[in-house]
């Protein structure tokens, strides 16, 4: 049936574990003897095609060395006709495109305060300000301004 394999418990507690079994599969025999025909001829052909099964999968092909191929710390399983350079540039191709977005996005928040260092000097430049508004810590707001609220401002 099964072959021996070294145990690690107590030799104690193995001798109880191999008794406890024994007695298991002296009731379940004894049992078996009291099963109706059908059953039991069930179970032999159950039995049968669990044999032949696990027969199948202690003769299946191993896979050999030629079709493992190593590749950092991952096993892959393939022919090994690629070269291993595919794999180290498809490896970079994240890291490529991060670094891509990365530059992208500065690209973005610089043209971003270019284009508001621009508004602002438009502000500046459209709008008659008198000398003193310059030094005025509100000045932002001042530029901020509607236009329609100043020229109502002027009129009254």
């Amino acid at each position: 049936m099964n072959k021996h394999t070294t145990s690690t418990l107590d030799p104690a507690v193995d001798a109880r574990v191999s008794a406890y079994g024994k007695r298991l599969a002296a009731g379940l025999s004894q049992a078996s003897d009291e099963l109706p025909a059908d059953i039991t001829e069930r179970l032999r052909f159950a039995r049968e095609q669990a044999l032949r099964k696990a027969k199948e999968a202690r003769a299946a092909e191993p896979v050999t060395a030629e079709q493992t191929l190593r590749m950092g710390s991952t096993l892959a399983l393939q022919g090994g006709d690629r070269p291993a350079r595919w794999f180290k540039l498809a490896s970079l191709t994240p890291l490529l495109l991060l670094l891509a977005g990365l530059l992208l996005i500065q690209h973005s928040q610089w043209y971003q305060q270019i284009l508001a260092a621009a508004e602002v000097d438009t502000a500046m430049l459209a709008k008659p300000l008198p000398p003193a508004a310059y030094s005025d810590p509100g000045f932002k707001e001042y530029l901020d301004e509607n236009p329609d609220e100043q020229q109502d401002r002027h009129e009254e």
